[in-house]
């Protein structure tokens, strides 16, 4: 699958809600007395994507985690859906609405279709719907012809296309990559590429800490920085700092 493909894919996308989907008032973190995140007044609209960069070790993956609810921040006051939250609890709207899918996502001892379809059998939902909308996924991952493989043997691009479909048959509200292409090459980074748009096109929000230029330069997509501890919008030229 090309890059081409995948600019026609994102540009028949919904055009972008102006609905702000979360929106943080104030996100605090420090370590050992240094303050490592100190973000105001940063929006993520509905059905949008974006990027976050910035170098090593400034808290782009601490942000992910704290946004879904894997690590506490020194304070947090923030709108979801339309609800204001403080994070010292983690509410239960946000834990059912937000998923995060790691660098290098943990794959379980079970086949395939059975490791995309864990989270719906933890929300207890029928077998039969679970059947249905697992081949779903396995479809729209380009997964079906290895439905019934374990994961020992994989290749790195077919794990990460295993976690993204296990990620969207949850249909998460706001989906959180870290370097979903990272240490992919050639036709699997270019096909987990490609899956981006079409999660934006079925209403999720995505945001992805990464360093992959084909990600950042995809259509429609909005770029953050993070630097010292705050966030810059670098969706432009004239970029500026929240």
């Amino acid at each position: 699958m090309s890059l081409q493909l995948v600019s026609s894919v994102a540009s028949t996308s919904p055009v972008k809600s102006d609905q702000d989907l979360l929106v943080i008032h104030h996100l605090r973190k420090s370590f050992d007395d240094k303050i490592l995140l100190d973000i105001k007044n940063l929006h993520l609209k509905t059905a949008s994507a974006y990027v976050l960069t910035g170098m090593n070790g400034v808290g782009k993956t601490i942000l992910l985690r704290i946004l879904a609810g894997l690590e506490k921040p020194d304070d947090c006051s923030l709108d979801f859906l339309g609800q204001t939250h403080q994070l010292s609890a983690y509410p239960k709207l946000m834990r059912e609405a937000i998923v995060y899918v790691h660098q290098h996502p943990v794959m379980f001892n079970m086949s395939v279709a059975e490791n995309i379809a864990y989270g719906l059998r933890a929300r207890g939902w029928a077998k039969k719907r679970i059947q249905e909308t697992t081949e779903q996924a396995l479809d729209w991952a380009g997964l079906s012809g290895l439905r019934h493989r374990m994961p020992a043997g994989l290749s790195g691009g077919e794990k990460q296309k295993i976690a993204l479909a296990r990620a969207k048959i949850l249909q998460p509200r706001l989906l959180m990559l870290d370097e979903p292409t990272a240490n992919l090459d050639g036709a699997a980074r270019e096909q987990v590429i490609a899956l981006i748009p079409s999660l934006v096109a079925q209403n999720s929000s995505v945001v992805m800490v990464c360093h992959d230029k084909d990600l950042i330069n995809l259509p429609q997509i909005c770029h953050y920085k993070l630097r010292d501890g705050r966030i810059e919008d670098r969706s432009d030229k004239h970029s500026h700092e929240t």
